[in-house]
């Protein structure tokens, strides 16, 4: 059997595969065995990015966030961030969008750096959600990308914010309107916004150059006015 062509195409195939297994597998484990993995707590107290955009949150919707979160903590981040994971993963977001950025097809053009093995190296990432299929983008890179009122809309219903979406509404995220994100809704936007937070290139990804906008300077004398005294004389000027 082995003397024959089927018989070594089977011998070799099995060899490649065997070799496959140890290069990717194997040897990576053994590579990064000894890295810790980090906690959520561990992940906020590093993150300036994800308590700032949990801090805007709370001034964005401050009745809301008050009524679920308190007071915008690290502590209330982290368990913000475990309640978020826990319901993209219950909501099947993962179905539609991958978390893992490849050295392929420009990727990198369209959602920024390739993705690192120390990056899934943290308990929000257990199971590691790379995903098999794009229905929409990926979203190893989507925090700040857009700011929390747009993924609230997004959420509540996404034909609003992106034309054409295939994305289901998600009304139970809410209290009755996009404006009323719950506990839930606070808890995905914050684990989306922390999504490609911890990269160094957070918010932008893309060649991003600020527009250099041209005010007007207001005229010295109007400007050295004071509008409280100005509205305090003209009834007395017109008295006299």
């Amino acid at each position: 059997m082995f003397e024959s062509k089927s018989g070594v195409l089977l011998v070799g195939g099995l060899g490649f595969f065997l070799f496959a297994f140890l290069s990717n597998a194997v040897v990576p484990v053994l590579l990064y065995r000894d890295l810790p993995e980090a906690t959520t707590t561990e992940l906020v107290a590093k993150n300036a990015q994800v308590m700032y955009q949990f801090e805007e949150l709370s001034n964005r919707y401050p009745e809301q966030f008050e009524k679920y979160f308190g007071e915008p903590t690290q502590e209330n981040c982290a368990k913000a961030l475990e309640l978020g994971r826990q319901i993209y993963v219950n909501e099947g977001c993962w179905h539609c969008h991958s978390q893992f950025v490849r050295p392929v097809s420009r990727e990198v053009d369209r959602w920024g750096p390739v993705s690192r093995t120390e990056e899934y190296q943290n308990v929000l990432q257990r199971p590691v959600m790379f995903g098999t299929r794009r229905v929409g983008p990926d979203l190893s890179r989507e925090g700040g990308r857009h700011a929390s009122d747009w993924h609230a809309v997004h959420f509540y219903q996404p034909k609003l914010v992106s034309h054409g979406s295939t994305m289901p509404d998600y009304p139970w995220l809410f209290d009755g309107a996009p404006d009323r994100p719950n506990q839930r809704g606070l808890a995905i936007i914050t684990y989306v916004q922390w999504l490609g937070s911890w990269l160094e290139s957070y918010p932008y990804y893309e060649d991003y150059q600020p527009l250099e906008i041209e005010r007007p300077e207001a005229p010295a004398e109007e400007s050295a006015a004071n509008p409280a005294e100005v509205s305090a004389a003209t009834p007395a000027e017109e008295a006299t």
